[in-house]
C-alpha cells in the first residue's frame, strides 16, 4: 500500500493476490455489510442502510463510524457497477472534500489480484493529512489487508 501527492489531493493504491476465484472475491465484497469485517474494530464502522443492499449504478450506502472518538456519518455513491470487475464508490455526504473509491478485480495465477485506488482530499490537507489522515488510512487498509488475507486463507 502506498499513498501519493496528486494534483488534485492525494491517492491511496492497496494490492491484494489471493488464491480465490474472482467470482468469490468479488461476491464478498459487493455486499456492503461486509465492510464491517474488514474494518478495524478501533472505528466503530457499521453499515446503516438495510440488508439486503441491491448493488448497481446510481445505489446509495448509509454509515456511521467513529474518527477520533467523533462520530461521523458518511454517503456513499456506486458510481461504476461492472460485476466481476470493477465498482467504484464516491462519498456523497462526510468528512471528505473528495473521494473516490475505484474496487479492481482481475484474474491472476489461480486467483485474484484485488486492487484498491482510492483518489480522496481533506479540508486543511496541508496540515491534517500528514499528522491525522495518512496514519488512520495506512492503518484501515494495513488492518483490511490482514483480514483479507484472514478471510481468503491461500488454499494450496
Amino acid at each position: 500500500m502506498f499513498i501519493n501527492k496528486t494534483e488534485t489531493g492525494f491517492q491511496l493504491r492497496s494490492d491484494i493476490m489471493v488464491s480465490q476465484p474472482r467470482s468469490e472475491v468479488f461476491a464478498f465484497f459487493s455486499d456492503a455489510h461486509q465492510l464491517e469485517k474488514i474494518t478495524p474494530p478501533s472505528v466503530k464502522f457499521s453499515v446503516i442502510t438495510p440488508k439486503p443492499i441491491e448493488m448497481k449504478a446510481g445505489t446509495l450506502i448509509d454509515y456511521k463510524l467513529k474518527v477520533h472518538g467523533l462520530p461521523i456519518r458518511w454517503q456513499s455513491k456506486i458510481t461504476i457497477w461492472e460485476p466481476e470487475s470493477r465498482f467504484v464508490d464516491e462519498q456523497v455526504k462526510g468528512p471528505y472534500k473528495h473521494w473516490h473509491h475505484e474496487h479492481i478485480f482481475k484474474d491472476y495465477e489461480g486467483g485474484t489480484h484485488i486492487i484498491d485506488i482510492v483518489d480522496y482530499d481533506v479540508p486543511f490537507s496541508f496540515l491534517l493529512h500528514s499528522l491525522l489522515i495518512r496514519p488512520d488510512l495506512e492503518k484501515i487498509f494495513n488492518y483490511r489487508f490482514v483480514k483479507i488475507m484472514e478471510l481468503f486463507p491461500d488454499s494450496t
